[in-house]
């Protein structure tokens, strides 16, 4: 029998990636919320840092979890994952890779091209020792073509994709999203196509190279503008909060207090609007008579809806006409949407004790029916796993000792 949608339990049957291992070198943004979706789903994701660990460990403006080398922005990424911290430039360090790599399904990493070729694990070294490996590798443009050593971070490449191009208003100028976008984009990219690889595998019984472009991932994202450029010759421009569909009433609208998003879109929502602000009048008017004479019109349209609204605040209508069936909403904070009671009955928000105290994570952003993503294990310390590992791989306590005390590895 189907599952009730929204019912789904966190039970603890396996997870589509328990019993792969996961190598991860990736640092910042992109890589590591890609591995975080398999970690979250099973996968033993060991996480190589520096000595010193990774820069984004101590950045963003809370200095109490900096001082404890676990920044906010940075743990949002690294849930479910251990720390194997190492000295990559010292030959141990590069055996211990060498032998971990034996043992591991997959690689991720992050450098510009040619970083990991020349400390001597990039993917030709390493699948001389396990053929079977499947190698990540993230980067701007990807490990070919004329702005392949170029460098990149999430900005540069929501100007250079077109995103820019499209966001904002026409006055104000071109606006980057309030998020790492084109990070975000590139990382789940990631992980679709290592998926599919380690699908691939199960048939072929062959690793493979997987090469993943911020830029290529993002221009796939804005697929529908670039074909109605490349096939109508429509060039996007920056409309605000318009829907990029043109249809009028997606859009920010004022209320008598706050603003109202509405995303109708349909003729049947058009018309159910309209009854619930009280003007069905308006249906008759030939002016509004469909989405051209709207959109010929919408100074008069707009005006007719905000004197509707004009009289009761944005959430008051909010709910009117949700329960009309018309889709909209008022802007939520980070913080409020935090605490919304859909996002609680689904449990993407999930706590998980830490050394610090418990910790507050989004999890997974899909459900499955069994062997669902979760969080049971807080975002590691720096190095916290760094003994076990090498116990793993055949080190014994007195070498990992001495490792350490030669600044290959931190325990």
């Amino acid at each position: 029998m189907k599952p009730k949608p929204g019912s789904l339990p966190m039970v603890d049957a396996a997870r589509p990636f328990d019993g792969v291992r996961i190598m991860d070198f990736t640092r910042y943004i992109a890589g590591p919320f890609g591995t975080l979706q398999h970690a979250l789903l099973g996968a033993d994701v060991i996480k190589i840092e520096p000595l010193e660990g990774e820069d984004s460990r101590y950045g963003g403006a809370n200095p109490h979890w900096a001082a404890h080398k676990l920044a906010p922005a940075w743990q949002a990424m690294n849930a479910n994952k251990r720390s194997l911290a190492l000295d990559l430039r010292q030959p141990d360090a590069i055996e211990i890779v060498r032998r971990l790599a034996k043992t591991a399904d997959i690689v991720w990493e992050n450098f510009r091209p040619g970083v990991m070729d020349r400390l001597g694990i990039g993917y030709d070294a390493l699948r001389d020792i396990n053929p079977t490996l499947i190698y990540v590798a993230v980067s701007g443009f990807g490990q070919s073509g004329p702005e392949s050593k170029t460098a990149a971070f999430d900005g540069k490449i929501q100007a250079l994709s077109g995103i820019m191009s499209i966001t904002g208003h026409p006055a104000s100028g071109p606006t980057r999203a309030g998020f790492p976008l084109s990070d975000m984009i590139a990382g789940m990219t990631a992980a679709f196509a290592v998926a599919s690889a380690l699908y691939q595998r199960t048939r072929t019984g062959l690793g493979q190279f997987v090469d993943v472009s911020m830029l290529d991932a993002s221009v796939g994202f804005l697929g529908q503008q670039v074909c109605e450029y490349t096939l109508a010759g429509v060039q996007h421009g920056r409309n605000g909060n318009l829907s990029p569909s043109g249809k009028v009433t997606g859009d920010l609208f004022q209320a008598g207090h706050g603003a109202l998003l509405l995303a109708v879109m349909t003729e049947r929502q058009y018309i159910a609007l309209m009854r619930t602000l009280g003007c069905a009048d308006a249906l008759e008017d030939p002016r509004f008579r469909d989405w051209a004479a709207r959109a010929a019109n919408v100074d008069a349209l707009r005006a007719t809806i905000e004197a509707a609204m004009a009289n009761e605040e944005a959430h008051v209508w909010e709910q009117r006409l949700t329960a009309a069936d018309v889709p909209c909403s008022t802007v939520w904070s980070v913080a409020e949407v935090a605490e919304h009671p859909q996002l609680a009955h689904r449990q993407v928000l999930q706590s998980v004790d830490s050394a610090h105290g418990p910790v507050r994570l989004v999890g997974s952003a899909f459900q499955l029916a069994h062997g669902g993503g979760k969080i049971d294990r807080a975002p590691p310390e720096l190095g916290s796993d760094s003994r076990t590992i090498l116990h793993e791989i055949g080190y014994s306590e007195a070498d990992a000792t001495a490792l350490q005390s030669r600044s290959v590895v931190l325990l």
